[in-house]
């Protein structure tokens, strides 16, 4: 209920506007959609990564992570409200335009919508209990770019504590093995593990979500394991009898599978101790 509400006390906050015509500073339509005639943007909200409750049906709550925008408009003044069904129509059609669909609706007030545009998930969530001041919530489907990196100290701490730890800085393409660029902090950082403890010899194991077939992620996550033995050799002089690859595909998910951030998480390389 708090997801649904949200709007309402966005426009609230933005009522002392309504005397001016322009929008609201800095505030623009989103991509996907034009706005109904007769409305200016009274607020809007944009976060690179949040969350967002939206429906598929009567009862049927999905979080939805990703980019988010809301957007409040408000009837300009002068200006005639259109009823509540001509709006979601709208929003209903423009979405079906692109092959979109209405996932559910509530209270003839509130469209809940899914699209997928130039390779992206779109959500989108129209609120028009109010026609003077409907509300718009949009989210741009994403996993969370991971940014923060753990370093020798932290591999060595997990490693004492259970026997193996995460590397969540290692990168690859979907269905590939070959190591991205942007791996080299991660990779610099086991490799200064390795060199404090020259006693110490790695299990280098690489791991999948369970998207597709058994075979093929068994393989994969064996060639990324290997990938980044093959590194740590070349790149950072670690000697090849200190390390193993392995790989165990989909068998040691650490998350749910049935979401994107659930299988951005199961897709890793585990340092384990020999």
């Amino acid at each position: 209920m708090r997801a649904r509400t949200l709007l309402p006390l966005l426009v609230m906050s933005a009522l002392p506007l309504l005397g001016a015509e322009p929008d609201a500073e800095g505030c623009k339509d989103h991509p996907l959609f034009t706005r109904m005639a007769g409305y200016r943007i009274a607020h809007c909200e944009t976060k690179e990564f949040d969350s967002y409750e939206f429906r598929t049906g009567p009862g049927k709550p999905v979080n939805v992570e990703g980019r988010r925008t809301m957007i409040a408009y408000v009837l300009k003044e002068g200006s005639a409200a259109p009823g509540r069904l001509q709006v979601l129509r709208n929003y209903e059609n423009a979405v079906k335009a692109i092959g979109g669909a209405v996932l559910a609706t509530e209270d003839d007030a509130v469209a809940f919508l899914r699209a997928v545009k130039d390779d992206r998930e779109i959500w989108a969530e129209v609120n028009v209990y109010n026609t003077e001041s409907p509300g718009l919530v949009i989210v741009e489907k994403a996993a969370m770019k991971q940014e923060v990196v753990a370093n020798a100290e932290v591999f060595a701490s997990g490693l004492r504590a259970t026997g193996h730890v995460a590397v969540y800085g290692i990168f690859f393409d979907t269905n590939k093995a070959e190591i991205k660029p942007e791996s080299r902090p991660a990779l610099a950082e086991i490799a200064k593990l390795l060199q404090k403890d020259p006693a110490l010899k790695l299990y280098v194991v690489g791991h999948t979500d369970a998207t597709g077939l058994l075979d093929a992620n068994m393989k994969l996550s064996q060639a990324r394991g290997e990938s980044v033995v093959r590194s740590l050799v070349a790149d950072h002089g670690i000697a090849p009898a200190r390390l193993k690859g392995l790989g165990v595909g989909p068998a040691a998910p650490v998350a749910s599978n049935d979401t994107e951030v659930g299988r951005a998480k199961n897709r890793r390389v585990e340092l384990v101790k020999q």
